[in-house]
């Protein structure tokens, strides 16, 4: 078994560009992991599971490599017709790809929602697996070394040859960089596929809806993340306004399944929504780099996760 904890040999000056997806249960740190490669906010996260619904790319420049990350939905055994869409999705994905990182959390023993995983991996023989032991901030060196163990060990048993195996804290940025030098050999030679500067090819009202349900999604029950969908209606620039003072107006819709759950996100006086919107604006500002008007409401889509007419309207 090979753990690396710093960077290999330089390799010949040739340049590579490709896909890399991160696979996982939910809440396994894909989508923090992919904004701390990128170095700015392009999934969105959250402490509660199956927050990431569409395939987010967040895009590494380097100068010899281009890195491209599809963030995938975690796969979960699904319960909902939205849930099998979505583990459709992630099968989808890591067929398309150059290489899969497999993240496993430090902090948790691998449980029956790895092994599911590594198995449907398995099956995926030509890409390379890079396994990514997240969250190392969590725990002791101890429990580290029996969780790269494990890792190992789950490989053999299961006939995967894990191309490395990477310890990373995104949140404290510990061998983030790293984890980028061991993805990029494992890419293809070709030109940069996107133009320097892009982060992410997310249509920006896609992008938007997804900080509003980040937001939304914050000390809410634990009934509510999966009943959250938000659509942004429509992102005008505001009229009559000096080219040096301009204004987005963004009108976005919330929905949620249920007339009861209408209260939990508007909240007394309306002061939850008022929050929401607060938090998820500077967000949309920082990432659209303009002032912002943001026009929000709840509206109820009765079972939508059940509904395929429904799901298809708010976007899967």
């Amino acid at each position: 078994m090979s753990v690396r904890t710093q960077s290999s040999e330089p390799t010949e000056a040739v340049h590579r560009a490709g896909f890399a997806c991160f696979v996982g249960r939910p809440n396994a740190g894909k989508s923090t992991l992919t904004n701390a490669l990128v170095g700015q906010k392009v999934a969105i996260t959250s402490n509660r599971p199956q927050t990431t619904r569409h395939t987010v790319r967040g895009i590494v420049h380097r100068p010899d490599a281009q890195l491209i990350l599809v963030d995938t939905p975690g796969l979960h055994k699904p319960r909902t017709l939205l849930g099998e869409r979505l583990n459709d999705v992630v099968r989808t994905t890591w067929a398309e790809v150059d290489v899969i990182g497999f993240c496993l959390p430090a902090d948790q023993k691998i449980g029956p929602g790895d092994r599911f995983i590594a198995k449907e991996l398995a099956g995926i023989k030509k890409t390379p697996k890079v396994a990514i032991v997240t969250k190392t901030d969590l725990v002791d060196s101890k429990a580290l070394a029996e969780q790269l163990i494990a890792i190992d060990r789950l490989g053999e048993e299961l006939g995967i040859t894990w191309a490395e195996i990477v310890p990373v804290s995104a949140t404290a940025n510990k061998q983030v960089d790293l984890l980028a030098d061991l993805l990029i050999p494992l890419l293809p030679e070709g030109p940069a596929l996107y133009p320097e500067g892009d982060l992410t090819d997310e249509p920006e009202q896609i992008m938007v809806a997804e900080l509003i349900r980040e937001a939304a999604l914050e000390g809410v029950r634990d009934e509510l993340p999966h009943s959250i969908a938000v659509v942004v209606e429509e992102m005008l620039p505001r009229e009559d306004r000096p080219a040096d003072k301009p204004l987005l107006d963004i009108h976005a819709n919330v929905y949620i399944e249920r007339p009861s759950q209408k209260g939990i996100i508007i909240g007394p006086k309306g002061k939850r929504l008022k929050e929401v919107g607060i938090k998820s604006r500077k967000h949309i500002e920082a990432l659209l780099g303009t002032p912002v008007f943001l026009d929000l409401h709840v509206k109820v889509a009765k079972d939508w996760q059940r509904d395929p007419k429904q799901l298809r309207r708010l976007g899967f």
